[in-house]
């Protein structure tokens, strides 16, 4: 018995299943948010919060995709003087970035009252205050990451989106929610992990005055392109949320957004491979290991993919109960059920998507990333008008979704066979054999060692 203990907290203490845990805690509470706020809020309030939460989250991973990547390729594996460095250099663009929000946010915060749309609204007042209180927390975990510290990456989730949560269902119960006090309860409870991130000194801001001006430019010329690479998955999002709330109104956004917001079973796995599988690749190419690279990233590509499939069976077979699960008997007569099935099917194809992107960065051709968010955004537009043309509907955005994809994977695949050949098929070859490797090494360590121990009872 002892030794199943020891051998689960091993488990425990894999980065890996850190990351899968912190990014699952944070998906289950914000379905719990999400299902609080589907009961409560009218649909048109819940598809204003939704689009000002798709804005900020565009303007949010600007600042992502910049220093994310940024930070964990340059920070991870380097002495602790060079971390010091970078860490201290991405600090400083972070500040500056955050002052022309401020600039920029005061002519908007005067023009937002002659806005007619809520939710464009909203975001013209609060969004360079929001950029400001979420700077701490946005760094914390950037730096956690490149660190490779998931236990603290599980209690900046816990910080962040434990307390929104708690405060919403505390709302929800004195029956004080509505679309403002939603508003207060987001940037209150992004305040309130800022806040305990510095306190705790996971932030590394005073290493800002370890910053080089050099080191400062070598990272705002590998973030220029590389920002490509992050905003890739946010930003056609975005143009959908923006055509489906002036073309057919808030009430078809929130079913959109419900039908959507379920991918985050297979978003919170693919995020958590994403993290703790980028300072790995970025460490094999520091070190010259090409083929160990290539094959780390076959792996966790092949490995989720086949890992998915039963999944988004299940989700097929089960969607409109999971959608009266999440939000209510209301939402399941309609589009919601049937565009969450779309949703999985197309989700399939996110892994290939997220580590093509990340490995030409890691490659340092970010440029291509760049490239690439140009040819989709306009590839993106171009087939979400046509469907909408043809079809007017939520359901044509979401069938004009796939299209962007295709044309990601394809753009990142080349230059990664480039720099190291191998077949698209090899990757689905690899997962699967990596797959069977694990499930026989799980099996050993468990049920092997338990049944040796009821034997040695014997």
């Amino acid at each position: 018995m002892i030794k199943l203990i020891k051998k689960a907290f091993a488990i425990f203490k894999n980065m890996h299943f850190q990351s899968l845990l912190a990014n699952g805690m944070m998906a289950v509470f914000g379905m719990i948010t999400l299902s609080i706020l589907y009961r409560n809020l009218t649909v048109v309030d819940i598809g204003i919060y939704i689009f000002f939460l798709a804005i900020v989250g565009l303007i949010d991973n600007l600042r992502a995709g910049f220093l994310t990547i940024t930070i964990v390729k340059f920070f991870s594996g380097t002495t602790e003087e060079r971390g010091n460095e970078v860490a201290g250099s991405a600090w400083l663009l972070a500040m500056v970035i955050s002052v022309i929000f401020l600039i920029i946010n005061i002519p908007t915060y005067f023009i937002s009252s002659y806005v007619t749309d809520q939710g464009l609204a909203l975001f013209l007042k609060y969004f360079s205050i929001i950029s400001l209180i979420t700077l701490p927390c946005f760094m914390a975990d950037c730096i956690v990451q490149a660190s490779k510290r998931f236990d603290r990456l599980l209690w900046l989730r816990i910080f962040n989106q434990g307390s929104y949560t708690l405060i919403i269902f505390t709302l929800a119960y004195l029956g004080k929610l509505n679309l403002m006090t939603v508003m207060y309860t987001f940037i209150g409870s992004n305040l309130f992990a800022s806040c305990i991130v510095l306190v705790l000194r996971w932030t590394m801001i005073s290493s800002v005055f370890k910053a080089r001006l050099n080191t400062a430019w070598e990272l705002f010329h590998f973030g220029k392109y590389s920002m490509g690479t992050n905003i890739s998955s946010n930003l056609f999002g975005v143009t959908n949320t923006f055509v489906i709330n002036f073309l057919i109104g808030p009430a078809a956004l929130a079913m959109y957004n419900l039908g959507g917001k379920l991918l985050q079973i297979v978003e919170i796995p693919l995020l958590s491979f994403v993290t703790s599988g980028m300072p790995l690749l970025s460490t094999h190419y520091n070190k010259g290991e090409k083929t160990e690279m290539i094959y780390t990233l076959k792996k966790l590509i092949g490995m989720l993919t086949i890992v998915l499939i039963p999944v988004v069976i299940i989700a097929l077979i089960f969607a409109q109960p999971i959608i009266h699960l999440l939000g209510g008997k209301g939402y399941v007569a309609n589009e919601a059920p049937n565009l969450f099935r779309i949703f999985m099917v197309i989700a399939l194809l996110y892994p290939a998507d997220r580590f093509f992107a990340i490995g030409v960065d890691i490659i340092h051709q970010p440029k291509i990333n760049f490239y690439k968010i140009i040819i989709m955004s306009l590839v993106n537009l171009a087939a979400v008008f046509a469907f909408v043309g043809i079809y007017h509907s939520v359901y044509s955005i979401a069938f004009a979704s796939i299209t962007p994809i295709v044309v990601a994977i394809y753009m990142t695949y080349k230059p990664l066979n480039k720099y190291s050949k191998f077949s698209f098929l090899s990757i689905y070859q690899v997962g699967f054999k990596e797959l069977i490797l694990l499930i026989k090494q799980l099996n050993n360590t468990f049920f092997k060692s338990s049944h040796k121990i009821v034997n040695e009872k014997k």
